[in-house]
């Protein structure tokens, strides 16, 4: 029996007791999977139940204790906030609006000044969002409106935590700054060179205006099997395209000319430049992955030798494995070897991995990813477990 025929013939009641969990992932199945995962053929009963999943919400026993009926919007709310507010476990926050997978991929945007409001209808909640109009009066919409980033709607966390690591965090999938554009001369012959300055750069510019500076890129290594994932490469600054380079009077390389703009770090002969990437909006939905997942951190972001809250660690999973902006994850803590001596002998045992924090994945490239420590009980190490929460 194929696996259209077998839902097909799942009795009709049956759907009414499943966990909302498992209607989540029956939903985001029939909306769609990742590159990881199986396709199936999209049947008009798989999409039908999946809208109706989308209009399920939660159950009761979810919500957080002292949920509040309503909630008015507050400028500088994040959804993880907001969520965590209304919810037991804040990952689920698209089943409480009832979203499709879709509309986890595309999201509305929440804007400061709308109420939230609780709806509890049987045992499931979902969240409404209403508008003041006018002498008292609150229009509800089963959704909230989709409009630019740029009109003040809230992000999912605390956008000041990850606007910088959206330039200056990036993972290149080969050595590809290797033949990038690089700095072969200085403004007077100096050293370094710090904002305003001027750098002579050569290599294929194409028209772009605005690059990123990059220095010493280095291999990033899957802690289960050694194999390189990508390169990080150390972030110095920005720089702008001033004028072109061309051919001297005697056949000589004239480089091109660019000003630096701004500058992490001091500049110098041998950085290499990279594009500036498109403006990338932080409104990804707080959401669990639909499928199991396990990894280990690779890296620490800034060379520490540990993590902890609010803090950058790259995973060794990326889009091919299913990982997507927006995913929550769950932080492992590996478990210690002990010595039983309550029976008078000394027989070694090993504790279990205990779940000690969350993160949250704001960046993804093909093979891996950046995640913010949203919280943490003990400082994270290269090689820590994380998986689906």
């Amino acid at each position: 029996m194929t696996r259209s025929a077998m839902w097909r013939a799942r009795p009709k009641a049956t759907l009414a007791v499943l966990g909302s969990q498992a209607l989540l992932g029956a939903a985001l199945l029939a909306f769609g999977t990742t590159a990881s995962a199986v396709n199936y053929p999209i049947t008009p009963e798989w999409r039908a139940t999946a809208e109706q999943v989308a209009q399920a919400g939660v159950p009761l026993s979810e919500l957080a204790p002292n949920a509040p009926d309503s909630y008015v919007v507050k400028r500088g709310d994040t959804l993880w906030a907001i969520s965590g507010m209304f919810l037991l476990r804040p990952w689920r926050w698209p089943e409480l609006w009832g979203m499709n997978y879709d509309q986890i991929r595309n999201p509305h945007l929440i804007y400061p000044g709308q109420i939230l409001y609780l709806e509890r209808l049987g045992d499931r909640a979902r969240l409404r969002v209403g508008q003041p109009v006018g002498n008292g009066t609150i229009k509800l919409s089963p959704r909230v409106r989709s409009e630019a980033l740029d009109d003040g709607a809230i992000t999912s966390i605390p956008v000041h935590l990850i606007e910088p690591f959206l330039n200056e965090a990036v993972i290149f999938n080969t050595n590809e700054l290797e033949p990038a554009p690089r700095i072969v001369a200085t403004q007077e012959g100096r050293v370094l060179l710090s904002r305003g300055e001027t750098a002579y750069v050569r290599g294929e510019l194409g028209d772009l205006r605005d690059w990123r500076l990059f220095r010493n890129p280095k291999p990033l290594k899957d802690p289960a099997t050694n194999e390189v994932l990508g390169y990080e490469a150390t972030y110095l600054g920005t720089a702008e395209y001033v004028r072109p380079g061309g051919t001297g009077p005697k056949g000589e390389i004239v480089p091109a000319s660019f000003r630096i703009v701004s500058n992490r770090l001091e500049v110098g002969v041998g950085d290499r430049l990279a594009p500036v990437p498109p403006r990338e909006f932080i409104n990804y939905v707080p959401h669990a992955p639909q499928n199991p997942i396990e990894g280990q951190i690779a890296s620490i972001y800034g060379e520490g030798l540990t993590a902890g809250q609010n803090q950058i660690v790259a995973l060794n999973k990326g889009a091919q494995d299913g990982i997507e902006r927006g995913h929550v994850l769950a932080l492992w803590r590996k478990g210690r070897e002990a010595v039983d001596t309550t029976y008078g002998g000394r027989e070694k045992i090993l504790l279990p991995d205990e779940r000690h924090g969350l993160l949250f994945v704001f960046r993804v490239f093909d093979r891996m990813s950046y995640a913010l420590i949203l919280n943490v009980q003990e400082p994270v190490q290269i090689g820590d477990r994380f998986t689906q929460p």
